[in-house]
């Protein structure tokens, strides 16, 4: 595989984002890899899976090239049916999934992160589901995720402001499971080899009990995101969202 890698240790499958150089920001191709390398991430043994990032941030979410490539239909569908594959296949993955953040993990990136079973962060992490800053809205169940972690009014509020936060701040609210204070990779690593000596059937089970009910809601948020976000793209306040972040200027929105 060309952005990911893909490793079995001791009962444990790592998949690593490996774009390090870009933030691992994802564009068409690699959501494209993303997919069939978690369809791989299935079959192997290890019952635990830790998901990272590597280089200096987990993901940066949505390559802003993805902005020019997928400007038609057939192209979207395609990239939001790459985007429904990982996090529901994530969210009803057969094994432990954990999320290990460092640095930035913003959009579409802290979507992915959010499925998981669990998120593990170090200190300097940091968060946001900064969508609105280009007018668009959050995607990849990102609205399914924060309305179970926040509940429906603040999820709201977090979408809104599209505010960063650090990992003590999103762990106080709920966002981040476990901070750590060494290299989250390698606390991931320890913590995942752990559950790998608990009853894993049982905790697999009870995931497996409470995620097949939330499936057909979850399946629901993305199919209004994708019809949503494809409306958004449309308006006159995502392109001066787009272009103000190309000039790197605070961008004028109407409402519009």
């Amino acid at each position: 595989m060309k952005y990911f890698v893909i490793e079995e240790i001791d009962n444990v499958v790592h998949l690593k984002i490996a774009r390090g150089e870009k933030y691992n920001a994802l564009d068409a191709e690699m959501l494209k890899e993303f997919a069939e390398a978690i369809q791989q991430v299935k079959e192997y043994e290890g019952q635990v899976v830790v998901l990272s990032g590597k280089g200096d941030g987990f993901c940066a979410g949505g390559d802003l090239s993805m902005m020019d490539t997928v400007s038609d239909a057939k192209q979207y569908d395609e990239v939001m049916n790459h985007i429904e594959t990982i996090v529901s296949s994530i969210y009803t993955m057969p094994k432990i999934v954990v999320s290990a953040i460092h640095g930035p993990a913003v959009g579409l990136g802290l979507s992915i992160a959010l499925a998981a079973d669990y998120v593990v962060a170090e200190p300097d992490a940091t968060i946001s589901m900064n969508f609105i800053g280009i007018g668009l809205i959050p995607d990849g169940g990102a609205h399914f995720w924060l309305q179970q972690r926040l509940g429906t009014h603040q999820a709201k509020q977090f979408a809104w402001k599209g505010e960063q936060m650090r990992a003590k701040e999103a762990y106080d609210h709920k966002l981040v499971d476990i901070v750590v204070n060494g290299s989250v990779q390698e606390e991931a690593h320890e913590l995942a080899k752990k559950w790998s000596r608990r009853p894993l059937k049982s905790m697999i089970a009870t995931k497996e009990i409470y995620h097949q009910y939330g499936l057909d809601q979850l399946m629901l948020y993305l199919s209004k995101e994708r019809k949503a976000q494809w409306d958004m793209k449309q308006t006159d306040d995502h392109h001066e969202g787009v272009k103000a972040f190309k000039e790197k200027r605070q961008p004028n929105f109407k409402g519009e």
